[in-house]
C-alpha cells in the first residue's frame, strides 16, 4: 500500500479521481454481470428441471429397460444384453414396419410435399377468395387425429357408398384398376393410409410454404419477368429457390412425423390387415403395452429415436446449418 501511495504521489489529483472511478465501475460491472448471470439461472432452471424429467430422463430409463425381459410388473431383475435388440431385427414385421415408414417418407416428400406447394402458389397469390380457401385446405389439420381416423373408416368401408364410389372413378381412370376393400386388402391398406395423411396435414405445408412466398418481394419476379423470364422460369429460377429454406424446413418435418405417426395408423387398421400397414410406432404399442413385453418395446422406441435422432443430426448438418447460417451471414 505505502508503494502504492509513494507511485501515486506524482499523479495529479484529476488522474487519481480518474482511476478511482475506473475500478468502482469495474466492481459494478463485475457485480452487475453475477447477477445477470443469477437471473439468466433461476429463469433457465424450471424449464431446465423440466425438461431433463420429461425428456431426457425417459430417453436413459427406455435404453435401460431395453436390457431387460420385463413385463411392467414383476422386479427388473431378468438382464439380457442385447437380446432384444437381436430379436428385433430378425423379426420379419419389424423389417416390414421399417420398410412401410421408408415408403411413407418417400411418398411424403414426391407427393404431398409438391401438392402442397402447388396449391400455396395458387391460394397464397391473387385467387380471388384465397382467405376461404387458406381455411378450408388448412382445416383437416386443425381436425384430431381420432376424428380424421373414424372419418376416414366411414369413408373406406365397403358398407358404405363413398367406397363405391372411389372405386367406380379409380376404375374408369386407370384401365388395370381391380376395386375392394380399401382397409382390408394388404395391397392398397398402405395407399389409403397415405391418402388420410395427405389430406391431414398438407394444409400445415402449405400454410408454411404461404409464409414463405409473403417474404418474396414483388419485385424480384416483376423484374424477371421484365427480362423475357417466362412463368416457368420464374417459379423454377427465382421463386423456388428463394423458397428453399421453407422447403427445407417442411422436408424436415415430413420425415419426422412419418417415422412418429401412430394415432391415425392405429385407429385406421391396428397395423394390419397381416402386418400390412405396420409401422414403427403400431410395431412397438403391440409388442411393447398390449403384449406386456415392455423391456422388447423400449428396445424398439430405442431404434426408433436413434433414427430420429441421426436423421436430424445429419440433415441439419448438411441443409439446415448451411441455409440458416447463410440467413443470419
Amino acid at each position: 500500500m505505502t508503494a502504492f501511495i509513494h507511485g501515486t504521489e506524482g499523479l495529479s489529483l484529476h488522474t487519481l479521481s480518474q482511476l478511482r472511478a475506473n475500478i468502482e465501475k469495474r466492481g459494478q460491472d463485475r457485480s452487475y454481470g453475477v447477477e445477470k448471470k443469477l437471473v439468466i439461472v433461476i429463469f433457465l432452471l424450471p424449464a431446465a428441471l423440466l425438461f431433463f424429467t420429461f425428456v431426457i430422463f425417459p430417453i436413459f430409463q427406455a435404453a435401460f429397460i431395453s436390457t431387460f425381459k420385463w413385463n411392467g410388473l414383476e422386479p427388473l431383475d431378468n438382464f439380457i444384453g442385447l437380446e432384444n435388440f437381436i430379436t428385433m431385427f430378425n423379426h420379419e414385421p419389424f423389417r416390414m414396419a421399417l420398410k412401410h415408414n421408408g415408403i411413407i417418407i418417400i411418398l411424403s416428400v414426391l407427393v404431398q410435399l409438391p401438392i402442397a406447394l402447388m396449391l400455396a402458389l395458387v391460394v397464397g397469390r391473387k385467387l380471388p377468395g384465397r382467405p376461404f380457401f387458406r381455411a378450408v385446405f388448412f382445416l383437416p389439420y386443425v381436425i384430431s387425429e381420432t376424428i380424421t381416423a373414424v372419418l376416414w373408416s366411414f369413408i373406406f368401408n365397403p358398407r358404405f357408398p363413398t367406397s363405391d364410389i372411389i372405386n367406380s372413378v379409380l376404375d374408369s381412370v386407370f384401365p388395370f384398376f381391380e376395386p375392394g376393400p380399401w382397409l382390408g386388402d394388404p395391397s392398397k391398406v398402405l395407399t389409403a393410409i397415405f391418402v388420410v395423411l395427405t389430406w391431414k396435414y398438407f394444409g400445415l405445408h402449405m400454410v408454411l410454404y404461404i409464409a414463405g412466398l409473403q417474404d418474396i418481394p414483388d419485385e424480384v419476379e416483376e423484374a424477371a419477368s421484365i427480362d423475357g423470364a417466362s412463368n416457368f422460369q420464374i417459379l423454377r429460377y427465382v421463386t423456388i429457390p428463394m423458397l428453399s429454406r421453407t422447403i427445407i424446413t417442411t422436408i424436415y418435418l415430413s420425415v419426422l412425423g412419418s417415422l412418429q405417426q401412430f394415432d391415425l395408423i392405429w385407429l385406421m387398421t391396428e397395423g394390419g390387415p397381416v402386418n400390412a400397414s405396420e409401422v414403427l410406432t403400431t410395431y412397438m404399442y403391440r409388442h411393447g403395452f398390449v403384449s406386456f413385453r415392455l423391456g422388447y418395446g423400449s428396445s424398439v422406441a430405442v431404434v426408433l429415436f436413434v433414427l430420429c435422432l441421426v436423421f436430424s443430426i445429419i440433415y441439419q448438418r448438411l441443409f439446415m446449418k448451411k441455409e440458416y447460417s447463410g440467413r443470419v451471414g
